[in-house]
């Protein structure tokens, strides 16, 4: 597999060169195709360059990370984007998977679990810490948002494929805990997002929340 097209966007320099640093030791998984200091030259440079992941700070400026996030989602919907920030309020982490951000990751995370998650995004996996999840399920269940109409019934084994994804679990631990192959929870993860008319699993786990499909109580 070929390594991971990835633009880094952070208004901080150092922080930004210091990422980019790191990022060289895994030329493997992930190769730097580009920087932006400002979410106007994150929009851009994604149109541009095309890369398969940005990572975005949320505090930036000339357009801040969530409205670069949106409009890279709409111009560039295979991109994935991912919040890379010091910001903690469950608001941002919200409106960040609502406009369909792939992950949201905190700055105090190691480089191990940095690679790990970036590696499952490569599959199609959340870049989520499964403590972020959860804070993402209980802000979600925070919002009285009522739920879309038109979706189709999830079958008995796409609820359990959606139980552990909301818990945080990747595709290899949710075939082990079901007893299933990696590529048959594939088949149920797009059957679940089709179904939920949502765009990617951490959309699907929050849906299935705030609708009722997956009471909060049943991720304990």
């Amino acid at each position: 597999m070929l390594p991971m097209k990835v633009l880094v966007a952070d208004d901080h320099r150092l922080f930004r060169q210091g990422l980019i640093g790191l990022m060289g030791t895994r030329r493997d998984l992930v190769e730097v195709v580009g920087e932006a200091a400002t979410g106007r030259e994150a929009v851009q440079l994604s149109l541009s360059l095309r890369p398969d992941v940005v990572l975005l700070d949320i505090h930036m400026p000339d357009g801040d990370g969530l409205q670069a996030a949106a409009q890279i989602r709409t111009c560039v919907p295979s991109v994935a984007v991912i919040m890379l920030t010091a910001s903690e309020l469950d608001d941002h982490l919200y409106e960040a998977v609502r406009l369909g951000a792939a992950g949201y990751l905190l700055k105090s995370l190691d480089a191990v679990e940095l690679f790990e998650l970036l590696s499952g995004v490569a599959h199609g996996e959340a870049a989520m810490t499964r403590t972020m999840a959860a804070r993402l399920l209980k802000a979600v269940a925070q919002h009285a948002v009522r739920p879309e109409t038109g979706e189709q019934a999830l079958t008995e084994r796409e609820i359990d494929v959606l139980r552990l994804v909301a818990q945080g679990c990747s595709n290899p631990h949710i075939a082990q805990q079901l007893n299933i192959t990696i590529n048959t929870v594939k088949v149920h993860l797009r059957n679940i997002l089709d179904k939920l008319q949502v765009e990617n699993r951490t959309q699907a786990a929050a849906y299935a929340v705030r609708s009722g499909l997956l009471p909060p109580q049943s991720l304990n």
